[in-house]
């Protein structure tokens, strides 16, 4: 075996010994909750082109186990092209604890999810995306976990909602052991690198806190929507706090049933961990050194298992090592139907749709993770087919929630006039060029306007303008 794969394996062993260090090492009990706790709690879901599915969101989460005088829901239309918006509406209009906003432009998720937050004034915000189904005691499950201050975040587990062909149910297979084996060291320690934006409760002054550094995340100048789950969940531990998730709180997703929208998801993935995985790298080293000697240990492995690739086949080893994956698929196949023989029909899967992994993990571990290093700098979404929004003027003072509009459960339809040809903004009439000519116009109005601030910035009416007052746009800034 050559350097490379001894490299891979000792550092595999490494990464999949996680579960038995948790044991080992355990800090935190499952039994370890707060049943008296009972604060007020926001559902954030944040919406693109959702279509009817968000309907069966809303329903799930206005049907959870927990006070109905403390849980309310605030949807986030993203500037939406189909009918997302008049679908959410027409579920919310029924009740109060259903709010519906709408962005003027298109902002991101987590933009979209800190619009919310200043809406909100709840405890706990609890963000969950827009194509999932909760079980019903998800939200307390995930409230009961706060049991101390330092506790800023608690995530859940996901499951896989369509199971309708290999693909999707060798991702309920994955699924699995991400969230019952890689995060149980993580787990016991408090210090989870990643919580899903699945499902995940968060406390509202910790995300008020952190909301500077989570509106302008960019690289290379270049805004990005990729990894902001990862990125929200390691400054939050980098700020002192500590993440925990519990597996008690289900959501289940609906997830890619295609290659292309498989692989798709993989690449945002692959950039996602590449790119955090170096920002950990100043902050880590400061937690256990269990925790942190496991982190450096997943990195350092995503980046060499390409090059084992690489290698195997240069050197005529490659048959081999696709028959030692069949071999490793097996054992997972083997393993996970031990793990859930107890559970019903419609919540597992056979051990033989684990085997895909031999042949498909290669590829997203591999392939993709090249490609993920040429396009860090993306601003797409990959998996939505929209790219990021320009990154606001550094110096600029308005906030991405004043360009968002606050629409009641029950609005008053209003008759606007707009002259003969002119399209609203996201009408799916527009071609390719006259979305591109507006982008461009977009862009030249708004370096004008930083070049004009500039210039007042060093004239002496400057300080007057400062300090005038300045309209919000329909919401007071907090």
């Amino acid at each position: 075996m050559s350097g490379v794969g001894i490299a891979v394996l000792a550092l595999g062993l490494v990464v999949f010994a996680g579960p038995v260090l948790a044991r080992l090492f355990r800090r935190q009990a499952e039994s370890d909750v707060a049943d008296d706790y009972e604060p007020t709690v926001t559902v954030v879901t944040p919406m693109f082109n959702e279509g009817e599915n968000i309907r069966r969101t809303i329903r799930s989460i206005l049907a959870q186990n927990y006070p109905a005088e403390k849980l309310h829901v605030i949807v986030v239309d993203d500037c939406s092209t189909d009918d997302s918006y008049q679908h959410a509406m027409d579920e919310s209009r029924h009740t109060q604890r259903a709010v519906v906003l709408h962005n003027r432009v298109n902002l991101g998720k987590r933009c979209s999810i800190n619009r919310a937050v200043r809406q909100s004034t709840s405890d706990i915000i609890v963000s969950v995306d827009s194509d999932v189904i909760l079980d019903p005691d998800a939200v307390r499950n995930l409230v009961r976990r706060f049991i101390s201050p330092r506790i800023a975040a608690v995530g859940g587990r996901v499951d896989i909602l369509n199971r309708e062909n290999w693909l999707t149910r060798m991702q309920a297979v994955e699924y699995y052991f991400g969230y019952q084996f890689l995060k149980g060291l993580e787990r016991a320690f408090r210090a989870v690198m990643c919580l899903s934006g699945c499902l995940t409760a968060y406390r509202r002054s910790v995300l008020l806190e952190l909301e500077p550094l989570l509106e302008r995340r960019n690289i290379l100048g270049v805004a990005i929507k990729y990894g902001e789950d990862r990125f929200l969940t390691r400054q939050i531990i980098k700020a002192g706090y500590e993440t925990t998730m519990t597996l008690d709180a289900v959501c289940r997703t609906t997830a890619p049933s295609t290659l292309l929208g498989y692989f798709a998801q993989q690449l945002r993935w692959r950039r996602s961990n590449i790119v955090d995985y170096v920002g950990g790298m100043s902050h880590v080293w400061r937690l256990h050194s269990v925790v942190a000697v496991h982190y450096y240990s997943v990195f350092a492995l995503i980046l060499a298992y390409p090059v084992l690739l690489l290698q195997s086949l240069m050197n005529g080893t490659f048959w081999t090592l696709m028959t030692i994956h069949v071999v490793w698929a097996a054992g997972l196949g083997i393993l996970y139907r031990a793990q859930v023989r107890k559970l019903p029909a419609d919540r597992r899967v056979s051990a033989f749709d684990a085997l895909p992994l031999a042949i498909v993990l290669p590829v997203s571990y591999a392939v993709m993770t090249l490609l993920a290093l040429l396009t860090l700098d993306s601003a797409k979404w990959e998996t939505r087919g929209h790219a990021a929004p320009d990154a606001l003027p550094a110096d600029g003072d308005e906030e991405p929630a004043s360009v968002a509009t606050a629409v009641p459960a029950n609005p008053v339809p209003l008759s606007v006039a707009r002259p003969t040809g002119v399209l609203a903004r996201g009408s799916s009439n527009l071609t390719g060029p006259e979305v591109a000519l507006l982008n461009r116009t977009r862009r030249v109005i708004k370096r004008k306007l930083v070049e004009t601030r500039r210039q007042l910035s060093a004239s002496e009416s400057w300080p007057a303008l400062t300090t005038a007052p300045r309209v919000s746009h329909g919401e007071r800034r907090k």
